[in-house]
């Protein structure tokens, strides 16, 4: 149980919407900031927290949070995190320049550092390094070529299409397609918002950097029913998620931004 928690809480949930943040401190004067809180579910029982920070100056962007967990998850061992990007708005996305994340479940740690360029990988390290299985599928060099951080990823800029699209994700171990598909519009109510959120299916693409046959990458590429939602925060000028619905073989982990105000 404990590792199927740990696996939904991981870059499909923290970073499909994931992400998972709250920069500390206040904007400084001339920034535009906005803060989103996230409670997150598996099976209706509450399993963990997240809170995002972002702010933006100049076209720079930085967004940074916490994820710890919460409720049923807390039986089986205590989970946290903490997540930063930086980068630059572009006409059509965020793009990074530096992620990083650091994560502990029980006496488990694990830090994940990436640096881009024109959305290139230039360097990724993951600590501490595991030995790689036979049947593991190598990331190739192709694969770390006009990719999106899974946090900055899933956040759209003002003008530009939501859904349909495809968005390219490499986590600092894994390379993955998010395809989004649109599913037309609904209301969608929370502390700071109200309004219509674009509503897109969810197609999950396993590329590279993941164990062949793993059972809960398996399950996901074969689903048809995930849904996110996406709000937009008139503070920033951009989408980003308030919603998503994701099966998984223990049941459905459901995101839900508690929080969605910009300051």
């Amino acid at each position: 149980m404990n590792q199927r928690v740990k696996t939904v809480a991981g870059p499909v949930a923290a970073g499909l919407l994931l992400a998972v943040s709250l920069a500390g401190g206040q904007a400084r004067a001339g920034d535009i900031a906005h803060d989103t809180e996230y409670s997150i579910s598996l099976s209706g029982l509450p399993i963990a927290r997240a809170r995002f920070h972002t702010e933006l100056e100049s076209r720079r962007y930085t967004i940074s949070g916490t994820l710890e967990s919460a409720g049923l998850a807390d039986i089986f061992a205590r989970t946290n995190g903490r997540t930063t990007v930086s980068g630059r708005v572009e006409a059509d996305r965020l793009r990074a320049e530096d992620y990083s994340v650091r994560y502990q479940s029980g006496s488990k740690t694990r830090a994940i550092d990436v640096t881009f360029r024109d959305g290139n990988v230039v360097s990724a390290t993951l600590t501490p390094k595991k030995p790689q299985p036979k049947n593991w599928i190598p990331v190739s060099p192709a694969d770390l070529r006009g990719v999106l951080d899974p946090l900055s990823g899933l956040i759209i800029p003002e003008g530009t299409r939501v859904c349909p699209s495809t968005l390219p994700i490499f986590d600092g171990e894994s390379r993955l397609d998010i395809r989004l598909v649109d599913k037309g519009s609904k209301p969608f109510t929370t502390k700071g918002f109200k309004g219509e959120a674009i509503v897109c299916g969810l197609r999950f693409v396993p590329k590279s950097g993941y164990r062949k046959g793993r059972r809960d990458v398996e399950y996901l590429r074969k689903l048809e029913t995930m849904e996110i939602w996406f709000a937009k925060a008139d503070a920033v000028k951009v989408y980003a998620p308030v919603y998503a619905r994701i099966p998984t073989t223990v049941g459905p982990v459901t995101v839900w931004a508690t929080r969605f105000e910009g300051s």
